[in-house]
């Protein structure tokens, strides 16, 4: 059975309080609200920027729609302005301002129609920017919101690192000049038992694992020397023997 001695072992309570806490706040780190609440806001934004895409896909075809329109419409009324003003300037044959006049007509028929596509284009242009309008106005409503989250997650994890970075420095003090061996060795137990490496035996109960000793078991511990390690049999943690013990006391 290792040995160390009893006020070392006492002393690795106090080691066990500072690293649970740190599980703690590593906990707390993970778990902040804001991580949450930015984890939604991604998913909206993400949802809405679909939106956002196929809204500006829209509303840039029907700029190219419409610039289109409006060149046909251009196109037909310089035709016809040239063709008015040949007849104006007269020197035409007969033959020829019955052509122009016919052409005439035919090229007013034609822009009333491609009006009617260019008012057309307009129309579903304005109804797509004033979509387009409502779903920025929303993207960036919620582009704010995370970035404001964002801020409260951050301030969150310094509070949480600075109270870490001052624990490291409490649990270099509190292993400084223990027993090298009982540290390896509540270390290693630690490691294997998620984070809980020793605890304090509160009357015939281990606070590690929660479970009443056997009266083998605790026979055995009551007969062994002050300076003996001794184990929990159920779950393997270092069991401390603190007079007075209660289960307030518990590391764990």
């Amino acid at each position: 059975m290792a040995t160390a001695p009893p006020e070392d072992q006492r002393r690795l309570l106090e080691v066990q309080a500072l690293d649970t806490r740190a599980q703690q706040l590593a906990h707390q780190r993970k778990t902040l609200p804001a991580l949450a609440t930015l984890a939604e806001l991604d998913g909206r934004i993400a949802d809405l920027r679909a939106s956002l895409v196929e809204s500006r896909t829209r509303v840039a075809d029907l700029k190219r729609e419409l610039t289109k329109a409006e060149s046909d419409v251009e196109q037909v009324r310089n035709r016809a302005e040239r063709d008015q003003q040949r007849l104006d300037a007269g020197g035409v044959s007969a033959k020829d301002a019955v052509a122009l006049t016919d052409e005439l007509g035919s090229l007013a028929t034609r822009q009333a129609a491609l009006e009617e596509i260019e008012l057309d284009v307009m129309e579903r242009l304005e109804a797509h920017e004033d979509a387009l309008s409502t779903v920025e106005a929303a993207n960036e409503e919620l582009v704010a919101e995370k970035t404001k989250i964002e801020a409260e997650r951050d301030a969150g994890w310094a509070a949480i690192d600075a109270q870490v970075q001052a624990m490291v420095g409490e649990r270099a003090k509190a292993v400084d000049g223990l027993d090298a061996a009982l540290v390896t060795l509540y270390e290693k137990i630690r490691a294997q038992l998620g984070g809980t490496g020793a605890a304090v035996l509160n009357g015939n109960r281990c606070e590690g694992c929660r479970m009443d000793l056997p009266p083998g078991d605790l026979a055995t511990i009551r007969n062994a020397a002050p300076d003996a390690v001794v184990r929990c049999e159920e779950c393997g943690r270092i069991l401390v023997r603190v007079a007075g013990a209660s289960t307030g006391a518990a590391a764990g």
